[in-house]
């Protein structure tokens, strides 16, 4: 089968969620924090770079470990901490800056590389002129999850925050406030040096309200892109799994909230209000590469919100300077549809719920025991499949383009007692019903069936008793 391109984009082993994508000559980069599978907590690996010819997404290449925590001189103890979000940008001295927040010290350190992917070296704090780490002052606002943009006239800005909101707060103990919204610094060229602000510059909470952001409040995750003359800000909301964002013609304020790109769940997508899929954190970037714009963000996978994994979909920017909001989807940087022929892993489902839907994964919980899951069989597992699927249980799968389709074949284990009824559409009628067999090892059951040329979804729905692992399934 000709080579294709599937959600998550990198192999099914990688935790590489808060995708911040940059195109520097060639090919795009992924930056992004790095999770382990079945973790206990978020990013608690050292940084890794994946990148792509920029006319081949396809083809994804590991470039190695970039940035170690023992690298950080700013805290002691560096390898019992975490490195959260980062972001990349060009200096004006040719050199490659990465900007991160080093557990919640609240402050941003900085390193730097001759090279996009190399091995970055510390190169200090984000810091005041007279040396003062921002973030320390007295009247310091808590610096977290930095975006950074070098503009055309070479101006630096550098964005942060965080604002949990209601119970989440309570979790928390800061070194410093946190700020009523996203925060904007100018930077000196030396890429380091404060020259302006920090300043609040979209709200968050109680200061959304009344404001074109209420209910979309700002919450972490800020990333910046500048299109033509409009900025363009993309943020996670106070909701958790929606990336948003906001547009102005200045790169300091003023800017006008605009919508939802992208839902981990599906929320919103033609008035939906119940989750497609299990929702959490969502962080990310938008970028063109080549002629199309995509939106990269990250999926929660493990029955846990420990195991994030990115992905990325195709993206309209319209005329009027509007992003509409996408779907998830299993084909994301393909092009378009999957092949309607071949054998596709179960863990590229994009919808994903059990027979009483989908719920937030928590931060310190594990999801309960009714609910289906994507993993694997050890840290170096190299195959993903769902398992805990029972009664009512489905996996959506979106799209593929089908040719003269005769026959699907489902592969699954468990000790349930059932079958896998395949749909077209998520609250259709059956196509087909494919046997279940019984048993510890991982046996394929295939089925004759008619779909009409053209493209389409495909929902696996389990029916019977017990619960049974879904690991693949083949369409011939």
């Amino acid at each position: 089968m000709e080579k294709q391109v599937f959600n998550p984009y990198l192999p099914s082993y990688e935790y590489v969620p808060d995708g911040e994508p940059h195109v520097f000559g060639s090919r795009v980069y992924v930056y992004g924090s790095h999770d382990r599978f079945n973790g206990k907590a978020f990013c608690v690996r050292n940084y890794v770079c994946w990148s792509a010819p920029v006319d081949d997404l396809t083809d994804w290449r590991f470039e190695g470990e970039i940035y170690r925590k023992d690298q950080d001189r700013y805290l002691p103890d560096a390898k019992e901490r975490r490195l959260f979000a980062p972001d990349v940008q060009k200096g004006s001295d040719g050199r490659y800056y990465l900007y991160y927040a080093f557990d919640f010290s609240g402050v941003i350190g900085v390193a730097v590389c001759d090279t996009p992917a190399g091995k970055y070296e510390y190169y200090g704090n984000v810091h005041y002129e007279d040396g003062t780490v921002l973030g320390t002052w007295e009247d310091d606002y808590f610096q977290y999850d930095p975006g950074v943009l070098v503009d055309t006239d070479g101006k630096v800005y550098l964005y942060t925050g965080f604002r949990p909101e209601g119970e989440m707060a309570k979790r928390f103990s800061f070194a410093r406030p946190t700020a009523p919204g996203g925060m904007v610094t100018v930077l000196d060229e030396d890429m380091v040096t404060v020259k302006i602000g920090p300043n609040v510059f979209i709200p968050a909470g109680e200061e959304a309200v009344g404001t074109d952001f209420e209910g979309h409040g700002f919450f972490e995750a800020a990333s910046i892109r500048k299109v033509g003359e409009t900025y363009y800000l993309l943020y996670s909301s106070e909701n958790g799994h929606e990336l948003c964002y906001a547009t102005s013609a200045s790169p300091c304020g003023g800017f006008r909230y605009r919508g939802v790109i992208i839902s981990n769940g599906d929320i919103g997508i033609d008035g939906r209000t119940e989750p497609l899929n299990y929702t959490g954190t969502n962080h990310g970037g938008i970028e063109k590469i080549g002629d199309q714009w995509y939106v990269f963000y990250h999926r929660q996978t493990n029955g846990n919100p420990y195991s994030r994994q990115g992905c990325a979909e195709r993206i309209q920017m319209l005329e009027d300077g509007s992003i509409p909001q996408v779907e998830i989807t299993s084909c994301g940087l393909n092009g378009g549809p999957l092949k309607g022929r071949g054998s596709y892993n179960a863990g590229i489902a994009c919808n994903l719920m059990s027979k009483n839907g989908a719920v937030p994964y928590v931060a310190n919980t594990q999801v309960s025991q009714e609910h289906p899951y994507i993993t694997q069989d050890g840290e170096e597992g190299k195959e993903q499949y769902i398992t805990n699927m029972q009664d009512g249980a489905q996996a959506g799968y979106k799209y593929f383009k089908m040719k003269k389709l005769s026959q699907i074949g489902v592969e699954t284990r468990g000790k349930g007692a059932g079958k896998i009824l395949v749909k077209t559409e998520m609250d259709g009628n059956p196509v087909a019903e494919v046997a279940h067999t019984p048993g510890s090892d991982w046996t394929t059951c295939y089925k004759d069936v008619q779909i009409p040329d053209g493209t389409t979804g495909l929902w696996f729905v389990y029916q019977g008793d017990g619960s049974i692992e879904f690991k693949s399934f083949e369409l011939i």
